[in-house]
């Protein structure tokens, strides 16, 4: 049986899915323990409700059911939930009220199921512009909530630190400040400006270098407050770089969607553990993946991994920042949700094209647990572009 696919050059191609799921995912709910070699945390989408009666300028609306079973299903295959970042949408139709109820209701189901969580803190519910003083009380805020409900923190990059911030000693006084005061080690996360154009110029320069030794002088001045660093900034070169250079026991998390299994497997002088939005439609897959490098068997991990680099490249293609549109969709073709509707309706965000194309990838990977539904879930969204079987 075949299904046409339309093309970025506008023709229909005939395309024929699979019939049956990979290994891997068959066993949607058995998954197996937490890798023992990295720390693996995949960022979570959040599912919208597609009957709320609401707007892109309007408050996110949340299937808080459908949302929580996704993370269960992450559990189960032994990742962590990295909660409330930027895959769920935060600054793109997650305000910080959406945000907080979501780390709380995570938080909770992860205490009952004894899944591994950290929560993004930012300074989201500002609006409008803030001094320094206001950015920090913010972030404040923020991780106080995270940490009552006992998640690890994620410092997230901030859009009003950027803004207020005129030197990388105003970054410097910030986060030396938040850190002062944390009351567990925290993740810092370094989000480059392909995922967030307003946050161009971080850590006090638009020069690379010059911002990568603020990071560091950060992260150096209290290495007991930091867990580890989430980067990034798509660079594998620059991750290698400034993992080689962090002190003992703060971790590097790779963030880079593009490069994620050399960074993982490492070399002769260390590795990356990950934090990964692609560890969303990737989750049973890259768990597996990384138990067989527990084993020390780092060809049969880049046996596994290193044919999805292809699909990540094409969900975060630019602009970088609507990658979130490719993750949910492959949730809907999954079973993971009944719909395909994203909160502040940014199912728009991507292309028809765009969409086929991540489609055949993720099921030429045998990604889907049930490839006939997401043939047919694919053929009704061609169905209401126009294009027939």
């Amino acid at each position: 049986m075949t299904i046409r696919l339309p093309g970025a050059d506008g023709r229909l191609r005939a395309y024929t899915p699979r019939t049956e799921p990979a290994d891997f995912s068959v066993t949607a709910g058995a998954g197996g323990a937490p890798p023992a070699s990295r720390t693996v945390f995949s960022a979570a989408h959040v599912v919208a409700d597609p009957y709320a009666d609401t707007g892109p300028d309007s408050p996110a609306a949340v299937d808080w059911d459908a949302t929580l079973a996704f993370r269960r299903h992450l559990w189960s295959h032994g990742l962590g939930v990295a909660e409330a970042m930027d895959t769920a949408q935060r600054g793109m139709g997650l305000d910080w009220a959406g945000a907080a109820e979501l780390i709380r209701r995570s938080a909770a189901e992860a205490r009952a199921v004894g899944g591994r969580i950290a929560c993004g803190a930012g300074t989201d519910q500002l609006t409008g512009p803030a001094d320094l003083a206001a950015v920090r009380a913010a972030y404040e805020e923020q991780l106080a909530l995270v940490e009552s409900t006992g998640a690890g923190a994620i410092l997230m990059a901030s859009r009003a630190l950027s803004a207020a911030a005129t030197s990388a000693d105003d970054y410097l006084t910030v986060y030396g400040h938040l850190l002062r005061q944390a009351s567990e080690p925290v993740i810092l996360h370094w989000l480059g400006p392909m995922f967030d154009p307003a946050l161009e110029g971080y850590w006090g320069s638009a020069d690379l270098d010059t911002a990568t030794e603020t990071f560091l002088d950060v992260v150096a001045a209290h290495p007991d407050k930091v867990d580890g660093i989430k980067v990034s900034l798509l660079d594998a070169r620059r991750e290698v770089e400034l993992r080689r250079r962090l002190p003992q026991g703060v971790r590097c998390y790779t963030g880079d969607d593009f490069h994620y299994p050399e960074l993982i497997a490492g070399d002769e002088r260390g590795f990356s553990h990950a934090l990964l939005g692609i560890f969303d439609p990737l989750g049973p897959l890259a768990a597996e993946a990384v138990r067989v490098l527990d084993t020390g068997d780092t060809e049969g991990f880049r046996k596994l991994i290193d044919p999805t680099v292809d699909l990540s490249r094409h969900l975060f293609e630019a602009p970088t920042r609507f990658y979130k549109t490719g993750v949910v969709f492959l949730a809907w073709l999954a079973g993971h949700q009944s719909h395909f509707t994203m909160v502040g309706g940014l199912q728009s965000a991507r292309s028809l094209p765009h969409l086929a194309r991540a489609y055949e990838l993720a099921d030429g990977l045998g990604l889907f647990p049930d490839p006939v539904l997401a043939e047919r879930r694919m053929q009704s969204l061609l169905d209401v572009y126009g294009v027939s079987a």
